[in-house]
């Protein structure tokens, strides 16, 4: 079986910026006018007021400080709530495409290698702009890589750490030199701008990680700065409607209301704490135990960038004491929750000053339950 090692990691940023401070100004012109449109109602107590947002309650509730989007007028549009994304002609590039395209570059040059040495293309996110053709053959195409395939998957939150072990599987057993994973996350689109419980919780971003062999010939070895070996993967799963989105090819068949609440990201915020970070420090060290490492002698934690107590709370599972900002880096105040793309940020944010033979582990956790981890050592 051969070894497996990322040897290079892409990150494309949209293009623009929303605060704590515009988000809340545009919420709250909202519940303004919704209560003033239901006042009546209100008042015979039909209808619940809704109650004003905070940056205090933004910040206390996630950690979150501000988040890119690809379409920022849309969602701060009071009377909108949602991105403005103009509709493309199928013979242009899609939008989750023209992310990819982007992440995948830099991942490629970083990993000091060319379309014609990607032997696979997996996109894995949340959500996929259409159901076929696959986003990842459409990305295939547009970098140029003429041979392989591509496909996509979708396990929420933790649909990069899966790919990554559907990548290193094929490298381990051969039949792939080297694969390409991309994680673009349109996360605006399918959040609920209006709910005060969540409206500031997700951006916009694209990820992208190469895998390859580690034991190719060294004529043929990448040229990339760093690479780190894949000591182990593990993933599980457990049901829970506790994280949900009911919107899909169905709902036009269900002659329901579109604009139903359940047709946009849904959580119960407190039992998913209760439940996801006890599963997450257990599955972790789980990992770590079955490889012969402890969580002490990890250098590093990249952790899914969701929420803020949430990691803490990890980390003092895992360490017995509060994880420091070097151990376990946070990206989430200034991407906020990007799903699937999260702990792969903080890996390509935060991995440059780890030393040889330094390990470190890639962890998700979301909807499902899903929790995938990738234990990696640098070379």
């Amino acid at each position: 079986m051969n070894r497996v090692v990322i040897s290079g990691t892409g990150l494309f940023t949209a293009p623009h910026s929303i605060s704590n401070e515009e988000l809340v100004a545009s919420y709250n012109a909202f519940a303004a006018a919704e209560n003033a449109r239901n006042a009546d109602a209100i008042a015979r107590g039909e209808k619940t007021a809704l109650a004003p947002s905070s940056v205090e309650f933004i910040e206390k509730a996630s950690g979150i400080h501000r988040r890119y989007v690809m379409e920022k007028d849309g969602v701060l549009d009071p009377a909108r709530m949602r991105p403005r994304l103009a509709a493309r002609a199928d013979d242009e590039l899609s939008l989750q495409a023209e992310m990819a395209v982007a992440a995948a570059s830099e991942a490629l040059a970083a990993a000091g290698r060319t379309p014609a040495d990607i032997d696979a293309v997996i996109c894995a996110a949340s959500n996929m702009q259409r159901p076929y053709p696959a986003m990842a053959v459409e990305i295939q195409a547009a970098l140029g890589i003429t041979q392989g395939f591509g496909f996509d998957m979708n396990v929420a939150c933790s649909s990069a750490t899966f790919a990554i072990e559907q990548a290193v599987n094929a490298v381990r057993s051969g039949s792939a030199r080297a694969v390409l994973i991309v994680n673009p996350e349109i996360c605006s689109a399918h959040l609920a701008w209006q709910d005060r419980d969540c409206h500031f919780i997700f951006g916009d971003v694209c990820t992208a990680i190469v895998v390859e062999n580690a034991d190719l010939p060294a004529s043929e070895a990448s040229a990339g700065a760093a690479r780190w070996e894949v000591l182990g993967t593990q993933l599980a799963t457990r049901f829970s409607n506790n994280i949900r989105n009911n919107f899909g090819f169905l709902t036009r068949a269900e002659d329901g209301d579109f604009a139903a609440r359940d047709k946009l990201f849904v959580q119960e915020g407190r039992k998913v704490f209760k439940e996801v970070c006890p599963m997450a420090a257990e599955h972790i060290a789980d990992h770590l135990g079955k490889l012969g490492l402890a969580p002490a002698g990890v250098r590093r934690f990249w952790l899914h960038q969701a929420n803020l107590t949430m990691n803490q709370l990890i980390g003092r599972r895992l360490l017995g004491h509060e994880a420091s900002a070097d151990k376990a880096p946070v990206i989430l105040d200034e991407f906020a929750n990007t799903a699937s793309a999260g702990s792969i940020i903080a890996f390509h944010r935060h991995r440059a000053d780890l030393a040889s033979g330094d390990a470190g582990v890639i962890c998700s956790f979301g909807a499902g339950y899903s929790i995938g981890s990738v234990v990696v050592r640098k070379l």
